[in-house]
C-alpha cells in the first residue's frame, strides 16, 4: 500500500505577522536607544511623538503609515549628523598620520569630548621644554593643520590639551610647576598652528599637568604616554 504524502507545509495562515512585528519593535528600540533627547529640538520631539500617535494597534493594519518615516526621523537627527562628521574626519586623522601612529609618535582616538589627536610630548618637545622640535615634526604639524582646515571639520570649535607625568619638576629649571609647562607646551602648538592658517577663534588652550593621566605614572613607559599634548575637535556638546 502506497504511504500517504504528507501535506505541504505553509497555507494561508497569519502566523508571520508576530514574528514581523517583533522584528519592527526590536528594530524600533534600537533606533530609540540611540536617540537623545537632549540634544534635538521641540520640532523633532514633537514629530516623534506625533508618529506615535498615529500608530496601529493589533497587528492587522499592512498599510504604510506615519510610522515607517520614524527610522528616517532618527537617523537625521542633528546628533547623528554630528557623529557622522567627526566619523569622516576620524578616518581622515588615522589616515594622514598613520607612520607616526605605528611609531608612538601620534594617537588617534574618540571620546565624550570629541575626536582626539595626542602628540607624544617626547617626540614634539626636549625633556622640560617648550619650545617644539620642528625640524623633527614639521611635516606631522602641517598634516595636522591640513586637518584643522578641512571641509571634515568645519564649523568646529578646538581645544588644545598640555599633560606631564607626575615626576617633580626641575628646581633649577625655568618652570614652577607643571602646571606652567603644560600650559606653556599647549600655547606653542596654538602659535604653530595658528602660523600656518588655522584660525586661533576656533581654540581653547589648557594644562592639567599631572592630573589626568592615561596610563600609569609607575613605569616609564606609562609617564611616557602621559607626556603629551591633546589636539581635540570638539564635538558641539562640549564647546
Amino acid at each position: 500500500m502506497a504511504k500517504k504524502q504528507k501535506k505541504e507545509a505553509g497555507g494561508a495562515g497569519g502566523e508571520w505577522i508576530v514574528t514581523y512585528s517583533d522584528m519592527v519593535t526590536l528594530m524600533l528600540c534600537f533606533f530609540v536607544a540611540l536617540f537623545n533627547p537632549d540634544e534635538s529640538t521641540d520640532a523633532t520631539l514633537a514629530a516623534i511623538a506625533a508618529a506615535f500617535n498615529d500608530t496601529t494597534t493589533g497587528g492587522t493594519n499592512l498599510g504604510v503609515g506615519r510610522m515607517s518615516d520614524l527610522g528616517n526621523t532618527v537617523n537625521s537627527l542633528p546628533s547623528m549628523e554630528r557623529g557622522r562628521a567627526l566619523g569622516t574626519a576620524l578616518k581622515k586623522a588615522v589616515s594622514l598620520f598613520n607612520p607616526e601612529v605605528k611609531s608612538n609618535k601620534v594617537k588617534v582616538t574618540h571620546d565624550e569630548r570629541g575626536l582626539v589627536i595626542s602628540l607624544a610630548s617626547d617626540a614634539f618637545f626636549n625633556p622640560a621644554s617648550a619650545r617644539i622640535n620642528v625640524e623633527q615634526t614639521r611635516d606631522i604639524l602641517l598634516r595636522l593643520g591640513t586637518l584643522l582646515v578641512s571641509d571634515e571639520v568645519a564649523g568646529k570649535k578646538f581645544r588644545i590639551e598640555g599633560h606631564t607625568d607626575d615626576a617633580p619638576i626641575d628646581p633649577e629649571g625655568p618652570w614652577p610647576s607643571n602646571w606652567e609647562l603644560s600650559t606653556a607646551r599647549s600655547i606653542s602648538v596654538l602659535n604653530y598652528l595658528t602660523d600656518i592658517g588655522v584660525d586661533e577663534r576656533r581654540f581653547q588652550v589648557s594644562g592639567f599637568a599631572h592630573t589626568a593621566p592615561v596610563a600609569s605614572n609607575d613605569t616609564a613607559e606609562g609617564r611616557a604616554y602621559n607626556r603629551r599634548v591633546d589636539v581635540i575637535i570638539l564635538d558641539d556638546g562640549h564647546l
